[in-house]
């Protein structure tokens, strides 16, 4: 723990779902932690609200031409808050003496930079945005390590790995890691019944408040497919000893599996809260408003191994995992593709993966060296997407 005074923390993404667990958990403990800077897109009116509950020094916002509605609005406010506007001011303040601590939650590859001088910085960083891991999953622990930053992973699968490794890294013994999957809202259903889903039908996750393109990651498992490619990322691991496991209780959120035959697994309520509390706090433990689990109550724990046949998207990540460079960015870009077409109603659920598969196959992998490497494939996978959607069209 910061010993000086309360750990400063940045809030990247404050208006969103992680932000608000993540700043729930900071008033809980105002002698421990203080939100000293928060950024968001361009919600003016939701950044002044939570400016005005937790006084931070900085306050930024995405859209350089919301600068003077959000000036304005601390002033109106009475807030001595610094205002600041456009993807660079969040990224300097990412990387300034005005945190220690940066939640890294800002969505898309918009978060990407943001992360990165974080990183850099040798700042503590929490980290929920997963394209950070999936784009440009070596560059960023390349800079962690050489600057000293410490990662703590928010994904619910991936902080329960985190809290199931050994805290001596050189004792050895790990031998495979197990994401936990909840099957999503079509949990059980053979390929020909998803021909026909809605976007309404696929962002209802049973478990989980999402956003809209979250929950149709989840509903296609392409969300489980990425975060086998950051857990590669973050611990080091080869395809071979990630695997996943459909749990639909949400109750068990990763496994550990060591050489000696033991399985450590990290078990909670679905919150976000947990995680944030133990990035927040670790290796100390502090309350996160999250209530205690019940198992008697629960009654049972199901696992079962995931349909790839049904949700192919699962195979293609773990395809581009194996690949490298930079095919796990060309499956992200693809992937955004064909979400945001399903959402609009421009392609059927079953062409989601259809289309990233095309795509995959168009656009060949190079070495990830980088940031500009990866931005050329993002870019180039972005355009060949757009252009396989009249292929894919309804």
């Amino acid at each position: 723990m910061n010993t000086s005074g309360p750990r400063r923390v940045a809030v990247l993404g404050a208006t969103g779902s992680i932000g608000a667990s993540a700043l729930d958990v900071i008033a809980r403990h105002p002698e421990r932690f203080r939100a000293t800077v928060l950024a968001a897109g361009s919600r003016v009116e939701a950044l002044v609200a939570l400016c005005r509950l937790h006084r931070p020094e900085h306050a930024a916002v995405a859209d350089p031409a919301a600068f003077e509605a959000l000036r304005d609005g601390l002033r109106a406010a009475g807030l001595d808050t610094q205002a600041h506007a456009g993807h660079d001011a969040i990224t300097a303040l990412a990387a300034d003496g005005s945190s220690d601590t940066v939640v890294a939650a800002i969505v898309g590859a918009a978060g990407l930079d943001s992360t990165l001088a974080a990183a850099r910085a040798g700042k503590r960083l929490l980290l929920a945005n997963k394209e950070s891991l999936v784009l440009a999953g070596e560059l960023l622990m390349q800079a962690a390590r050489a600057n000293g930053a410490r990662i703590i992973p928010i994904d619910s699968e991936h902080n329960a790995i985190f809290q199931c490794l050994p805290a001596d890294p050189l004792a050895g013994g790990l031998e495979r890691i197990v994401l936990t999957a909840s099957g999503g809202p079509f949990r059980g259903r053979t390929r020909a019944e998803l021909a026909d889903v809605t976007p309404a039908q696929a962002v209802a996750h049973p478990k989980w408040s999402m956003g809209p393109k979250i929950s149709v990651d989840s509903a296609t498992l392409m969300n489980k497919g990425l975060e086998v490619i950051e857990a590669h990322h973050l611990f080091g691991l080869p395809r071979a000893r990630i695997d996943v496991v459909v749990h639909p209780q949400s109750l068990v959120h990763s496994m550990v599996e060591f050489v000696d035959g033991s399985t450590l697994a990290q078990l909670g309520l679905p919150d976000m809260r947990t995680a944030l509390a133990v990035g927040l706090a670790w290796p100390e433990r502090v309350a996160s408003g999250v209530g205690r689990l019940d198992l008697a109550a629960q009654g049972r724990l199901d696992f079962e191994p995931p349909d790839l046949q049904a949700f192919p998207c699962l195979r293609l990540a773990f395809e581009a995992l194996e690949t490298g460079g930079t095919a796990p960015a060309t499956l992200n870009a693809l992937n955004e593709i064909a979400v945001s077409a399903f959402l609009q109603g421009q392609l059927r659920f079953l062409d989601i993966p259809a289309l990233v598969q095309a795509g995959l196959e168009a656009v060949p992998a190079l070495p990830a060296t980088s940031l500009d490497v990866l931005r050329d494939a993002d870019a180039h996978a972005r355009a060949t997407g757009a252009g396989l959607l009249q292929r894919f069209a309804r």
